[in-house]
């Protein structure tokens, strides 16, 4: 993995700032690089490296970008209108192992991976008496958090890939790949780990790792094993916790007019003035200051302008004044780019709830009304699907619409089944995308997915 230098483990060194202040605390702004051997020596460089791996989640390889555009650039609600011709190749179901947009989602992801193991191997041997238990078991639980969070995503979009659990993966060569179930089983261990360590008197968080975070993305983590009780649990969870987290209306109430950290936000990863994200660039077009790389397609625009699907949900798009004239998506639009990353929001719990119980079959009755609370939050009228299947297509077209510039769409369409219904006659190989061809001649140990 020649991307991830970490003898020379970079971490930003930055002015110690209060844990009460979430955009301070990621608002990170380098002075200077440390070596590995210093990074974690104490209170304040313990909290820098927690820093850093949250950081590492904002690169534009992973979700400033590149992991993002992977998850919604392979379904159906997007159209590719760059130059960058590799990055078209996601839509048309046709990566080769030389995109660069996979390399560099690959060495980011586990960029994340090889600090928070710094901070799980040397924060537990701190001796400096300001690090109380308290905060050591809660920066733990942060790096156990994102490590699963890392792991969950690489199994998304490769299958199997390499497990470290130790740092300077940039030394360990030779590791073969783990099958899918062992990165799972990795992603529950981590998830456990971090809901035991994480103080559940910590105060709610949107910008960093607590409990409820870590109940979000396990009832994710069920949903996608197919673990319908489970996933059930823990989306309820975070529903029943009304005090925190609700749909907030009108839809766009959650993103718009510069909102950051609203009730519908359970995770969401923050950029700052010093620290932009890539993505709008590639929405917004050249009136604004973009490229619009990627845009809604035709398909997408006439279902969000019905306000029979839509709803209010046409919000998530706009169209220019002034030729040429285009339709464009607007969930990110800040100029400077200070959009968040919206990793969990309160609304895929209700569709995750929604989609256990349609699949247990025992309470058709409360997934229909999980469904009709997102719905009625878009201004939509209730659902008329009453049987489970029924019921389940109701629920995937809707987080369709609910999560169209979001990482779900694809990977919704891989775990479902659906992918070959969406895309006829599509090679069941391309569900998962090549390792790159740099890490295969990098480490010999890596064996490339079948079909490619």
């Amino acid at each position: 993995m020649k991307k991830i230098k970490s003898i020379l483990y970079i971490i930003p060194v930055i002015a110690l700032v209060s844990l009460a202040s979430c955009k301070k605390f990621l608002d990170v702004q380098p002075k200077n690089n440390v070596s590995d051997e210093v990074t974690i020596v104490d209170k304040a460089s313990a909290e820098t490296a927690v820093r850093g791996v949250y950081n590492a989640f904002t690169l534009s390889g992973y979700y400033g970008n590149d992991f993002q555009m992977i998850g919604y650039l392979g379904g159906d609600n997007t159209a590719f209108f760059g130059t960058v011709v590799y990055q078209s190749h996601f839509g048309q179901h046709n990566v080769r192992a030389d995109n660069g947009t996979i390399q560099t989602a690959w060495g980011a992801i586990y960029k994340g991976i090889d600090r928070a193991n710094h901070v799980i191997a040397k924060v537990p041997n701190v001796t400096d008496p300001k690090l109380t238990a308290a905060l050591k078991n809660q920066y733990l639980g942060e790096a156990y958090f994102l490590r699963a969070l890392a792991y969950f995503d690489l199994v998304r979009v490769w299958g199997g890939v390499q497990i470290f659990t130790t740092p300077n993966i940039e030394d360990k060569q030779g590791v073969p790949r783990s099958d899918t179930t062992a990165v799972f089983a990795q992603v529950l261990s981590d998830l456990i780990q971090a809901e035991a360590l994480i103080p559940s008197s910590l105060a709610t968080n949107r910008v960093r790792a607590t409990q409820k975070t870590v109940w979000a993305l396990r009832a994710r983590y069920h949903l996608y094993r197919g673990e319908w009780a489970d996933a059930e649990f823990y989306s309820s969870k975070l529903i029943s916790d009304v005090a925190t987290y609700s749909l907030v209306a009108p839809y766009n109430s959650w993103f718009a007019n510069g909102v950051t950290n609203t009730r519908e936000s359970i995770f969401e990863l923050a950029y700052a003035t010093t620290s932009l994200s890539a993505h709008r660039g590639n929405w917004q077009p050249t009136q604004n200051g973009g490229t619009r790389s990627w845009g809604p397609n035709a398909a997408f625009i006439a279902l969000v302008t019905n306000p029979a699907t839509g709803g209010t949900r046409n919000t998530l798009i706009a169209t220019t004044t002034t030729t040429p004239i285009v339709t464009y998506g607007n969930l990110y639009y800040r100029n400077p780019a200070t959009d968040p990353a919206y990793v969990l929001r309160i609304a895929e719990q209700y569709l995750i709830r929604a989609e256990a119980r349609a699949q247990i079959g025992t309470d058709l009755t409360g997934a229909a009304a999980d469904l009709n609370a997102v719905r009625t939050r878009a201004g939509l009228a209730a659902t008329g699907a009453a049987t489970k299947p029924d019921l389940l297509l109701a629920i995937e077209d809707e987080r369709r619409l609910e999560f169209a510039f979001e990482p779900h769409r694809w990977f919704d369409l891989v775990r479902t089944g659906r992918a070959d219904d969406i895309f006829p006659g599509i090679d069941p190989n391309k569900y998962i995308l090549p390792i790159p061809v740099t890490e295969l001649q990098t480490d010999p140990a890596l064996k490339q997915n079948p079909g490619y």
